[in-house]
């Protein structure tokens, strides 16, 4: 069921991401003051979403380990985070492309800028400790806590546009309070994030079941080291 699952998964996000990128560059016109290059919202935009659903639910599975004490909720939680990583990272970097292009450098230290690479160094913290710790328990009971931890940044990375107005430009999308944009060109942001969602599960589910042989292997590991 699960490999039915992850297939399926899969073929839907990847149909879905190649219908995106026909619609991003054959339908959707340039975006009159920033041209061609404003179509990497498509995906620096699904990408941040995607990441900060994934920690924040990652941090809910955090708690259900400090709650139950069950390594299940901590191999989990590890996954998506994992998963969610990725994503973040390739926010970061075609945030970076798209400032090159408009700003005309490639970083800065605006507020929302420094917020979220604070926030990756956080999460690269969260598997450096992991593979820090050998004992399970201690490492889920420490990863739980650096977890809970970073999600307060990723509410700090989402207001700063609002509370800070410096480099990052506002909100362009109507979710967000003065956000905006053609119908036809915002509707391709939510079938990509609809595409990375399934992608992100997919991976996901793959990844939960490489931490579950792994913990399995651990523990007759340290079956083997008693005798």
């Amino acid at each position: 069921m699960r490999v039915k699952l992850i297939i399926l998964l899969s073929v839907l996000s990847g149909s879905l991401i190649a219908w995106n990128l026909h619609t991003m560059f054959l339908a959707v016109p340039d975006e009159a003051n920033q041209g061609a290059i404003f179509r990497i919202i498509y995906f620096h935009v699904p990408s941040a979403i995607t990441s900060f659903a994934g920690f924040f639910v990652a941090m809910c599975f955090a708690l259900g380990y400090l709650a139950k004490r069950n390594l299940r909720f901590d191999s989990i939680a590890s996954a998506i985070n994992e998963v969610s990583l990725a994503f973040a990272t390739i926010t970061l970097i075609t945030g970076s492309i798209w400032g090159r292009i408009i700003w005309g450098i490639w970083w800065t230290w605006d507020p929302r800028l420094t917020s979220y690479f604070i926030c990756l160094l956080m999460y690269f913290g969260y598997f450096m400790l992991r593979r820090a710790i050998d004992e399970p328990h201690q490492r889920a009971r420490l990863s739980a806590v650096l977890s809970i931890f970073a999600c307060v940044d990723i509410v700090i990375v989402w207001k700063s546009i609002e509370w800070f107005r410096t480099q990052h430009p506002g909100p362009v999308l109507s979710i967000r309070n003065g956000g905006g944009m053609a119908p036809g060109m915002e509707a391709p942001i939510w079938w990509n994030l609809l595409a990375l969602l399934m992608l992100s599960t997919s991976l996901i589910l793959i990844r939960t079941r490489q931490q579950s042989m792994q913990h399995e292997v651990e523990t007759l590991r340290r079956y083997a080291h008693a005798f």
